[in-house]
């Protein structure tokens, strides 16, 4: 089972505005959702998708665990929980959402309670969100690289986490990028628009289908249907060696999300 290209992401969306997106994006032809417990929005996704009438088994739904549900008691009844407000028997894509603060529950814990999870039946995948190298390496001590299906991370033009993608896919371990746009700012970057024209694209294409063509997931949202559609179409962006040349000369390792208390010292 493979993780979708190009996904539908609901960070920041809430209530009216989320089931709208969701709706809208379903419409328009994404089949993956990407949200999480701390999102407060899964059971309004669950809406959404139940509302849409798209069968279970053309979707691809990854949720989060959130670092208050990381214990081996709390993991798999907060899962439960997630999958009924989401109204469904399964995710196909569960992830740990941020390593422990503190390390107060270990890797080896976490990940054993994760990878039971998935013995049970409550999720297709697991893997990881926001992990460096040295929790990657525990990650694997604990369950094996081969149960780790992605490690979704910020990454866009101006922040590309060379290191880490190259660890990650040394052990053969997928990257989700998230934050591709950076909030949008990548789309007034004059290298990007220049590229976006001359192929007659958006430069939201253009940042989406240089994730994609390394092989990266990308979950981009929006509120705005004609986005969602147009984010669709950098799938078959077809960018020239010399577009992602000039693309990979933009990193600045502009991190734009480190929450204190959460983050790990990145690499």
């Amino acid at each position: 089972m493979s993780i979708p290209a190009l996904g539908l992401g609901t960070f920041r969306l809430k209530d009216q505005v989320v089931i709208d997106s969701v709706r809208n994006g379903l419409e328009v032809g994404y089949r993956a959702i990407d949200t999480a417990q701390i999102y407060g929005n899964e059971a309004e996704v669950g809406q959404a998708i139940a509302d849409s009438g798209v069968p279970r088994d053309e979707l691809f739904i990854t949720t989060k665990i959130w670092t208050d549900n990381l214990s081996r008691s709390k993991l798999i009844p907060s899962l439960q929980d997630s999958l009924k407000k989401l109204r469904t028997d399964h995710a196909d894509l569960v992830l740990i959402h941020w390593p422990s603060p503190g390390d107060a529950v270990s890797v080896a814990e976490f990940m054993g309670a994760l990878a039971e999870a998935k013995a049970q039946g409550l999720t297709k995948l697991i893997g990881v969100s926001n992990f460096n190298i040295n929790l990657m390496q525990q990650a694997i001590a604990a369950v094996g690289a081969h149960e780790i299906a992605t490690n979704q991370i910020e990454l866009s033009p101006w922040l590309q986490n060379h290191k880490v993608v190259q660890f990650a896919q040394d052990q053969g371990i997928h990257i989700t990028s998230y934050m591709t746009l950076a909030y949008g700012a990548v789309l007034k970057d004059p290298v990007i628009a220049e590229i976006a024209a001359s192929h007659n694209a958006t430069p939201a294409q253009v940042a989406l289908a240089w994730a994609i063509r390394q092989g990266y997931a990308v979950i981009p949202s929006s509120t705005k249907r004609e986005n969602l559609a147009g984010n669709l179409k950098a799938a078959t962006l077809k960018l020239s060696l010399d577009d992602m040349a000039r693309i990979a000369e933009l990193d600045r390792n502009e991190r734009l999300v480190s929450p204190d208390g959460l983050a790990p010292a990145w690499d």
